[in-house]
């Protein structure tokens, strides 16, 4: 597994990678199609707009400003040649109608709400031209040659044409604003899709490296937790062997004394193996979620002292001692009483288990409204910021450095949360290294306190 998983990882990285960047070049080539589709569109636009002005009959000039000068005859030559010039765009139409040309041109090629400013121009002469049309903000859209595209159309009568050099040179500019942004508007549901469908590729990624993770990480618990219960039921196992054949030996079976020191090794240790398979039993419950609660009203402070007085043996070894502050007025909790028994003694137990010698532990209770605060202050070596972080994980043991006479399966504290949830109640823990460590319990009191006896 630690071999093949960097294989994976790498692999699953590189196809991510890789269908990442044929989607971003895939975009980015719809993109620049898109671009040419609009301007091929719009050069059509422009031409058959400006070929249907040009195609519109030739309109006679206004005579009401026409002004004969003294001393030419009537019709003059001025007159005559005014008379046979065809009129230009800025004579036949108004701003407003080819604009409005325009905008239908852009409706029937399926661009619609398509920001545009143009202007018809004429040539005046000597390389001049001057404006005969043109829309509100065409002189501010000519300026911006950056972000703006500009097309141009000669506007001339049809080869062979009566009025074929007859009229003025005439163009119509057409500017059109950032057709980057309108070709990412056309595209936009691709783009939903590309992204949508990127981030569903990705989350996949995400749970199936998450899953080999845990899974390396059950593979690895696993390992640990045969090691451990190897470990836990060999000894014991090898305690009873010796006692078994000490019992044996004839100097043994004759005297009494020594009879019953052997069977009461014999009988420790069968109670250490039943402990040790009562854990493992209680773990495939909660793994099960088949833990059965039978609540009823219980007094936690007796509680603790019960429990506590199993303890007199280990914190005699240790030279330790138990300091009782239990000043709660109401102790009084509906709980189940064989459950939050083994809750208070794993507590205790994992306090004896990694204290430094001269063990002081302190247990105090009080009143917060409606819960009960428990609080289990010990002096022992003390959590990491990691080893709190995970110490509700079942099967993790944190590591004690050169300290090898700890022994257990990692599933004592994993029980004690999951009993104090079960109960709605919390547990919190605060310790570093070297200094002990702080589990706060809550739990809610009984709505009715029991009667006193």
């Amino acid at each position: 597994m630690k071999k093949v998983f960097p294989i994976i990882f790498i692999l699953i990285s590189l196809s991510l990678a890789g269908t990442i960047y044929v989607q971003y070049s895939w975009l980015d080539t719809m993109l620049v199609n898109k671009q040419e589709e609009f301007k091929w569109k719009v050069t059509r636009i422009i031409d058959n707009v400006g070929r249907e002005l040009m195609e519109q009959k030739n309109t006679l000039p206004s005579l009401k400003n026409y002004h004969v000068k003294p001393g030419f005859n009537f019709p003059s030559d001025q007159f005559q040649r005014e008379l046979m010039r065809p009129a230009t765009i800025g004579q036949k139409f108004t701003a407003f109608e080819v604009e409005e040309k325009l905008r239908k041109a852009f409706y029937e090629q399926g661009l619609r709400n398509i920001n545009f400013d143009f202007a018809v121009i004429a040539d005046v002469g000597s390389f001049s031209y001057e404006y005969q049309l043109r829309s509100d903000n065409f002189l501010k859209a000519f300026e911006d040659t950056i972000n703006n595209f500009q097309w141009v159309l000669p506007l001339q009568p049809p080869s062979g044409s009566d009025l074929e050099n007859l009229m003025p040179a005439q163009e119509m500019i057409l500017i059109i604003p950032d057709i980057r942004a309108i070709a990412f508007k056309e595209m936009r549901w691709m783009i939903i899709g590309s992204i949508f469908f990127t981030l569903m590729i990705v989350s996949a990624f995400y749970v199936t490296v998450s899953a080999l993770l845990r899974q390396k990480k059950i593979s690895e618990i696993k390992n640990d937790f045969i090691n451990n219960m190897t470990h836990e039921f060999k000894t014991p196992l090898a305690t009873i062997s010796l006692a078994v054949d000490a019992l044996r030996n004839n100097k043994v079976m004759e005297d009494p004394s020594k009879m019953n020191y052997f069977s009461g090794i014999i009988k420790e240790e069968n109670k250490r193996m039943n402990k040790h398979v009562e854990t493992i039993l209680q773990a495939a419950l909660m793994d099960r979620q088949e833990i059965q609660l039978n609540k009823k009203p219980v007094r936690l402070h007796e509680l603790i002292r019960e429990v506590i007085g199993n303890y007199s043996l280990q914190l005699e070894e240790k030279q330790g001692r138990i300091d009782l502050q239990l000043h709660a007025a109401n102790d009084c909790v509906n709980a189940d009483e064989v459950h939050f028994r083994n809750l208070i003694s794993n507590l205790v137990d994992n306090a004896v288990k990694y204290s430094k010698g001269n063990l002081v532990l302190k247990i105090s209770s009080s009143n917060a409204g409606s819960r009960l605060i428990l609080k289990f202050e010990d002096n022992g070596i003390g959590m990491s910021k990691e080893t709190i972080r995970r110490i509700f994980e079942k099967f993790y043991r944190a590591h004690t450095g050169n300290l090898h006479n700890v022994k257990g399966f990692g599933l004592g504290l994993s029980y004690v949360k999951t009993v104090i949830d079960a109960h709605d109640g919390k547990i919190k823990v605060e310790s570093s290294v070297g200094r002990g460590s702080t589990f706060t319990l809550e739990a809610p009191l009984l709505k009715e306190k029991l009667r006193s006896e």
